[in-house]
This record gives structure tokens, C-alpha cells and sequence, in this order.
């Protein structure tokens, strides 16, 4: 059974630092795109970053190019968010997702049914 299962969430004051690992598990890693999706309370889910199978390239949303850092091991089986200077509107629940490498259109703009795969999310509040 496929699993992606994210930690290192947590309660941080407006301008600290947390990274976040996604550990996959079930499936072959390496064949799919990954994305951190987030979610706050009231609002719709938005993509922050996605990387492609490779690792050799990755984009972000605006809101959070130039803090955040997408990375992923495939050895591992694990992807990454690093997050810096975080800001209250970060706050959300950060969720990992996987979507195969084959589908075309590689992008911040695809639908979210296209990520086949999705973790259970970590909780990430700033606070100001």
C-alpha cells in the first residue's frame, strides 16, 4: 500500500524555520513528481512547490519563492520543504502529494486529481 507520510510540523514564531520530510513508502519514488500542497482554514489548497522526478528542477508559488526549498532524495524515498523566514500566513497544513512522471504538462498550474497519491498533512502555525 502506498504511504507518504509527513513530519516536521510545528508551532514557530514569525521568522524561524522548519523543514518538513515527506517519507514515501509502496510505490517507486523516483517515478513521480512531488508537491507540497497547503491548506489553511476556510480557504481552497494551494500548491507551494513541485519538483520533478529528477530533482534537477523545481517551482514555487509566489507567496513563497525565495524562502522555500523544495528538495528530494530518491535513494531515501523522501521529499522535503524547507522553510525560512515563515510568515503568520503560512499557517496552514502542509501536505505532500505524488504525481506521475509520464503525465504531460509538468507545472505549478495542474489539477489536484492528477497527484495520485497524498500524505495525511503536518501542521505548521507561525505565529507574530
Amino acid at each position: 500500500q502506498v504511504q507518504l507520510v509527513e513530519s516536521g510540523g510545528g508551532l514557530v514564531q514569525a521568522g524561524a524555520s522548519l523543514r518538513l520530510s515527506c517519507a514515501a513508502s509502496g510505490l517507486t519514488f523516483s517515478s513521480y513528481a512531488m508537491g507540497w500542497f497547503r491548506q489553511a482554514p476556510g480557504k481552497e489548497r494551494e500548491i507551494v512547490a513541485v519538483i520533478r522526478w529528477t530533482g534537477a528542477s523545481a517551482l514555487y508559488a509566489d507567496s513563497v519563492k525565495g524562502r522555500f526549498i523544495i528538495s528530494r532524495d530518491n535513494p531515501k524515498n523522501t521529499v522535503y520543504l524547507q522553510m525560512n523566514s515563515l510568515k503568520p500566513e503560512d499557517t496552514a497544513v502542509y501536505y505532500c502529494a505524488a504525481r506521475p512522471a509520464g503525465l504531460p504538462d509538468y507545472g505549478l498550474g495542474r489539477p489536484l486529481n492528477e497527484y495520485k497519491y497524498w500524505g495525511q498533512g503536518t501542521q505548521v502555525t507561525v505565529s507574530s
